[in-house]
């Protein structure tokens, strides 16, 4: 079995890739894992904790073997509207129920729930059941993505300021 032990985020693939997976968004999240690539072959995931793999990013094997990710289409929320104002509140109140969303232009995703459907319909958005690939919002407090492909991503990374700013809330 094919072993595929490090993630190449996608702006930093260079290589053409051998073969292909796709994954959905929750699957994304696994760092151990057995999958069946697109040829058909299968392979074992044996990435680092906390590894994330977003669309594009490729997996690599011990023996140079190049997989490319795809995001697979799931069913989603998809809640939407003409208006800012309430594109923007929308956002702040699934935000601040820590719903993991996808946000674009008059429009926010996130995993089915029927009690946020309601609340958003409720708001005045309208909210259909689509599919499509997920690829939610990582976070401003997110690591660099390149430092995460080795596993070393930091959830309290600061987009500004740095480690110093990050040691003197810490009280360090």
């Amino acid at each position: 079995m094919l072993e595929l032990t490090t993630r190449i985020p996608v702006e930093e693939a260079t290589s053409t890739p051998d073969d292909s997976l796709r994954l959905s968004y929750a699957l994304r999240q696994r760092s151990r894992q057995r999958v069946v690539l697109a040829s058909g072959r299968e392979a074992g995931l044996f990435l680092p904790p906390r590894v994330s793999i977003v669309d594009g990013d490729q997996l690599c094997s011990v023996d140079g073997t190049h997989v490319v990710v795809h995001a697979a289409e799931e069913r989603l929320s998809n809640a939407s509207t003409d208006d800012p104002l309430l594109h923007a509140r929308a956002c702040y109140h699934l935000g601040n129920r820590h719903t993991k969303l996808q946000v674009g232009r008059g429009w926010v995703r996130y995993e089915p729930d029927h009690v946020l459907d309601d609340m958003l319909r409720r708001l005045g958005l309208t909210v259909d059941s689509i599919a499509a690939p997920f690829e939610p919002e990582r976070g401003a407090y997110h690591g660099h993505a390149g430092s995460e492909s080795q596993g070393h991503g930091d959830a309290h990374a600061h987009p500004t300021g740095g480690e110093e700013r990050a040691a003197a809330e810490h009280g360090a």
